[in-house]
């Protein structure tokens, strides 16, 4: 005990704090409720609170889409070049190998055979964690030889969509991707092929205008954003108020530009009753 004039006071060592480990809980941005990051995981990433869904990569929508241990995947070989010397902020090869390094993967999109619930099926999911999904030379190609696998084998395609568009590193390059996707869709479709869409949030740009859009069945998960243009984008051009969950997949569905709208928990199931009622 120390005391002076008019003070007396005692010294006391106050227990240390328990350091929480950063990254253990996130906050909704749906409902703002604190969410368990292991709890959300384990429930497919969506909140268990409000069942908002979180954006996942091409990895984790594998696992949770195919069978285990029955993927095989295809492509992964193929990566992007630099033949307009682009550079905005950086150089376009600086920003390739940056995002390389960053998502463990050569570009947006990981493609191969699999089984669904014991289906076969050829399945291409675009990764929103490489440049934002967007599509280039080499997702065009991936896709164009998925379609051009499964128009081969006689098995149903599924590609998995979630893409801010086209890649405005490649310019035309990247544009030149959307007829490369379509026309090779044009032909699985007069071999009988079943092709399924799985929009995503976000669907938007060239995705939406060339192979997101030509499912035979079209399935996009609740609330995503599926469009063109962005709404805000929109609003500044028509200069008028958009209705309340404009191009959210709810909307987009009620306008008949979506077939179903399917939670993340009842997809693995929809996609095989999808291929059983098309006889493959």
């Amino acid at each position: 005990m120390t005391q002076t004039a008019n003070r007396t006071w005692t010294e006391v060592k106050t227990p240390r704090r328990a350091v929480i480990p950063e990254g253990l809980w996130l906050r909704c941005p749906s409902c703002a409720s604190m969410v368990y990051r292991k709890q959300m995981e384990l429930n497919l990433h969506c909140c268990p609170e409000c069942n908002h869904h979180f954006r996942i990569g091409a990895d984790e929508r594998i696992r949770q889409l195919v069978d285990q241990d029955t993927f095989e995947p295809m492509f992964q070989n193929l990566a992007p070049s630099d033949p307009l010397n682009f550079v905005d902020l950086k150089g376009y090869p600086e920003r390739l190998a940056a995002e390389q390094k960053r998502a463990k993967a050569l570009d947006g999109c990981r493609a191969g055979t699999g089984f669904i619930k014991g289906r076969a099926a050829v399945l291409a999911c675009l990764d929103l964690h490489f440049m934002m999904g967007s599509m280039g030379s080499v997702v065009g190609e991936i896709v164009t030889r998925s379609i051009e696998l499964a128009t081969e084998r006689d098995l149903p395609l599924i590609v998995v969509s979630c893409s801010g568009g086209a890649r405005m590193q490649e310019s035309g390059l990247s544009l030149m991707q959307m007829a490369k996707t379509s026309a090779a869709l044009a032909r699985f479709d007069r071999k009988g092929g079943l092709y399924i869409s799985v929009l995503t949030d976000p669907t938007t740009g060239g995705v939406t205008a060339s192979f997101a859009m030509l499912g035979d069945v079209i399935i996009a998960e609740p609330k995503a954003l599926i469009g063109f243009a962005g709404p805000r984008v929109i609003q500044q051009t028509i200069r008028q108020e958009l209705p309340e969950g404009f191009q959210r997949s709810e909307y987009v569905q009620e306008s008949g530009f979506v077939d179903r709208v399917v939670p993340r928990s009842q997809l693995r199931n929809e996609l095989a009753r999808v291929i059983d009622y098309a006889g493959k």
